[in-house]
């Protein structure tokens, strides 16, 4: 069964389950809320780790060097049950190595390990990606946590995402689950963007390049949220219409694209972890 464990400080409580090494709850000290709650009304997600892919494979399939796998939606880690490998008041570290399981749909021996640390107002969640294997390995990593729309104090406001370069990246869209890579205009001016659930009715927003390195979701002059990310050039953006949440997603590899090969190398933004390396991609979190 899985189990979850706190950390904390006197400004932040943390939550993270061993299933997924998924945050269960991010609270501050005066008691809000600032993480979805997974009521399944809507999606029973809150906070999970995208790998090995990100997005959706061609029939729920990816090709490793030509042999057709199983794979769902957003990979495996998010169901799989980690191991605890370190803790202490302030962080927690879990782990997912290779077993018979994940060989039978994803054939490499590699490590995953997901870290959660707070530091004041503010929730680091790093992921690591090691190989071990004798071979270079494909994959996908992305993180996908829903915080609460609107945030706690901020009913009734507009809320803005802020990208911190000021950027208008480009937008791209899903059809039947699978990137159209056609480009569209950005809903971006100058950086900013006036949240409308209507712009999630044909699902995510995708930004390819372009959105940066930080960004700050919240109300104008009211609570926010500001982010920074390190090696998680791509960024999504979703809720289900009038869904009470909104998913800031870094990643690094997005969904395969409508008519493309379901080679995962070949994947966009695809990873490729050469033997003995690892690769980290950081987000951190600070409530203001």
């Amino acid at each position: 069964m899985p189990s979850t464990i706190r950390i904390g400080n006197q400004d932040l409580t943390v939550d993270v389950s061993s299933l997924g090494a998924e945050m269960q709850a991010l609270t501050t000290s005066d008691g809000r809320s600032w993480l979805w709650t997974g009521d399944a009304a809507f999606w029973t997600g809150r906070s999970p780790i995208l790998f090995p892919i990100v997005g959706k494979a061609p029939d729920d399939k990816i090709a490793i060097d030509g042999t057709v796998y199983p794979m769902a939606q957003h990979g495996f880690a998010r169901r799989s049950e980690f191991a605890l490998a370190a803790s202490t008041a302030t962080m927690c570290r879990y782990e997912l190595a290779a077993s018979v399981a994940t060989r039978a749909v994803y054939p490499f021996d590699f490590l995953l390990a997901v870290e959660h640390a707070v530091e004041g107002r503010a929730l680091t969640v790093a992921a690591e990606v090691s190989n071990r294997d004798q071979k270079a390995i494909p994959f996908g990593l992305g993180l996908h946590p829903a915080f609460a729309w609107p945030l706690p104090g901020a009913s009734g406001r507009p809320h803005t995402v802020m990208l911190d370069n000021e950027g208008e990246p480009g937008l791209v869209r899903l059809e039947g689950g699978l990137i159209n890579p056609t480009p569209r205009p950005s809903p971006f001016d100058k950086g900013r963007l006036v949240l409308d659930h209507a712009m999630f009715e044909q699902d995510a927003m995708i930004f390819p390049e372009g959105a940066g390195e930080g960004l700050r979701y919240g109300v104008e002059g009211g609570p926010a949220l500001r982010f920074r990310f390190e090696n998680l050039p791509n960024l999504a953006l979703w809720t289900k219409p009038g869904a009470p949440f909104l998913c800031v997603e870094p990643w690094h590899g997005t969904a395969a694209e409508a008519g493309a090969p379901s080679e995962l190398s070949r994947r966009p933004y695809t990873s490729i972890l050469a033997p003995g390396a690892s690769a980290r991609f950081t987000c951190t979190v600070e409530i203001s």
